[in-house]
């Protein structure tokens, strides 16, 4: 999941088109800013590098939510990490 907060702004524009495809390159447009799908440790690794390129840290926000069975999950931040610190995931 990700939100780049500056969509007015060419770069800002130049960013949410980039980020979507570094994304759709990995995995499944599910819906708007969601993807979904299985990779390797080696490709995650090379789609974070790709994300860190493009994103503006201070502005962006990338949630990696990585299932490790039906009922454990870890999150990984690329990006800005300005949210609440409880937050629920539906």
């Amino acid at each position: 999941m990700y939100d780049i907060s500056d969509t007015q702004s060419e770069a800002g524009k130049n960013r949410v088109t980039k980020v979507f495809k570094i994304c759709k390159k990995y995995f499944h447009h599910h819906q708007k800013s969601i993807f979904r799908g299985n990779i390797t440790s080696s490709r995650l690794i090379k789609f974070r590098e790709e994300l860190k390129v493009v994103i503006d840290e201070k502005l962006d926000f990338v949630s990696i939510i990585k299932l490790q069975n039906k009922h454990v999950f870890e999150e990984e931040v690329l990006g800005t990490d300005e949210k609440p610190s409880e937050s629920l995931f539906l």
